[in-house]
């Protein structure tokens, strides 16, 4: 792991030592070792126990700021960085599972590093963020880490991560399989779609749908209230219906 740290300090080098005084303001000083320790506690309660040194070790080389959110609908972590001041923020959900919430850690962190050495002329998720977040990933790529059901497809994921692991079906399916249960209107676990047997009627968003056919990453199906029929990702999280 230190070899990859290593590459990773390496990328920016160039940045530290020739950037602009802006860009020197933007590296904020490393905390102290009862900081590092506070950071990990906090870590080791959403992370995998194998992956804690690893990202508190990330935190502390690259100095930013982490936020635990809630469960947020719309994003499970984003990077910003404060234009005035340079602080560099990530947020990370806090209702993620530990192996979903390292994912999205990675990846908010291949945020920061792309950043640092591009500033804003790459595209968010392009092929530097995909760089820096491979470089990152790539240590923990192993079953001391995730769990096989993980592994594979994040393993195939990695190889040209796209910008959210929702949008990836086989791997959001795997991560989300190890969340707590989510219990109905009627006291029964949620499904995910996939787990859905076409000919079968769920509930989603409200509507009840009768699953048609899967197709690749998404199925079709009819929303029983109107006969209309629409594709909904294999991933979403769904209600049976009796």
């Amino acid at each position: 792991m230190l070899i990859f740290l290593f590459c990773l300090l390496f990328l920016c080098v160039p940045l530290i030592l020739f950037g602009s005084k802006t860009a020197e303001k933007a590296t904020p000083a490393l905390p102290p070792d009862a900081v590092k320790e506070t950071m990990y506690q906090t870590l080791e309660a959403y992370l995998p126990e194998t992956a804690v040194d690893y990202c508190t070790d990330l935190w502390r080389l690259y100095g930013f700021t982490l936020k635990i959110k809630g469960d947020r609908k719309t994003k499970l972590g984003d990077f910003r960085v404060n234009r005035t001041t340079g602080e560099v923020t990530i947020t990370v959900n806090g209702s993620l599972n530990k192996q979903a919430f390292l994912v999205t850690y990675l990846h908010e962190v291949a945020h920061l590093l792309a950043w640092r050495q591009h500033r804003g002329s790459i595209k968010p998720h392009g092929p530097e963020w995909q760089l820096h977040f491979q470089l990152l990933m790539a240590p923990l790529l192993t079953a001391e880490v995730f769990s096989p059901v993980v592994l594979l497809p994040l393993k195939k994921y990695m190889q040209r991560p796209s910008a959210s692991t929702a949008s990836c079906p086989a791997l959001w399916i795997a991560l989300r399989s190890l969340d707590t249960p989510v219990l109905d209107s009627s006291g029964r676990g949620l499904l995910l779609l996939a787990q859905v047997p076409d000919g079968a009627t769920f509930r989603f968003c409200q509507t009840e749908y009768l699953k048609v056919e899967k197709k690749r990453t998404r199925a079709l199906c009819q929303n029983l209230s109107n006969g209309r029929r629409y594709l909904i990702s294999t991933a979403a999280q769904v209600e049976r219906v009796a």
